[in-house]
């Protein structure tokens, strides 16, 4: 039987990937445990989803949406770890660094979320390894991303590094996404860890060079695959 959170539930959690593998392993109660105190909120472009540095008390579960993953070094330095879309376990290193939250979550559009308690989540999980397994294994995969865009800050030069982060985003956040590839010029320079000026000068060129163009704010990518060679390249 498919289980939904409460009857004033916001979002089908049908979808979940707490709830689809829950149904595997866990038993009713067990789910209702996890799943049946769940927050489901509604969160706006620009709004804050969780803070770096706060208390950690919960992993989420986003629906729908595209959400960036932000580290603040000092008080004038952002630096963008990664970007991700729905639906997507997100948070869940909560589980592991249980004090704080080691970074900013912030929603790049609109974004549908549930958050899951993290004591009861681990509660349950205690007795079911291959669930954790599980969640894991989806914290690795989010946090690859974010270490193959420091080995790109590491070895690429700007050029290649803002390609880099342009064919990451296309294929990986945007292309089967019903969102236009509306990622801010301040925000990329953020990603690529380099001057909001340089991020205006490569795009400008790789629109004269025919790889990009511009339609108002946002980014269209006309030519993938010289993309990805200026990103090899470095």
């Amino acid at each position: 039987m498919d289980y939904i959170a409460n009857e004033h539930s916001l979002f089908d959690c049908n979808n979940c990937f707490i709830n689809r593998l829950g149904m595997l392993s866990l038993d009713e109660a067990e789910r209702k445990t996890i799943c049946g105190k769940a927050t489901q909120l509604k969160f706006r472009k620009g709004e804050s989803i969780l803070k770096q540095g706060a208390t950690s008390t919960s992993i989420g579960f986003l629906h729908k949406g595209i959400v960036k993953f932000t580290y603040q070094k000092d008080s004038k330095k952002n630096y963008i770890m990664t970007v991700v879309s729905g639906p997507k376990l997100i948070g869940q290193a909560n589980l592991f660094f249980k004090e704080r939250n080691i970074f900013s979550i912030i929603a790049v559009e609109d974004c549908d979320i549930c958050f899951l308690d993290n004591h009861d989540v681990m509660g349950v999980l205690e007795n079911h390894g291959k669930l954790l397994l599980a969640i894991v294994e989806r914290s690795s995969d989010m946090f690859q991303s974010s270490i193959f865009n420091f080995i790109s800050l590491a070895h690429n030069h700007v050029y290649g590094r803002i390609a880099d982060i342009l064919v990451f985003l296309w294929e990986t956040v945007y292309r089967d996404s019903e969102y236009s590839f509306t990622l801010t010029r301040k925000e990329i320079s953020e990603f690529a860890a380099c001057s909001h000026e340089n991020v205006i000068s490569v795009l400008s060129n790789y629109n004269k060079e025919g790889l990009i163009s511009f339609e108002g704010r946002k980014i269209i990518i006309q030519d993938l695959n010289k993309l990805k060679e200026i990103s090899k390249n470095g």
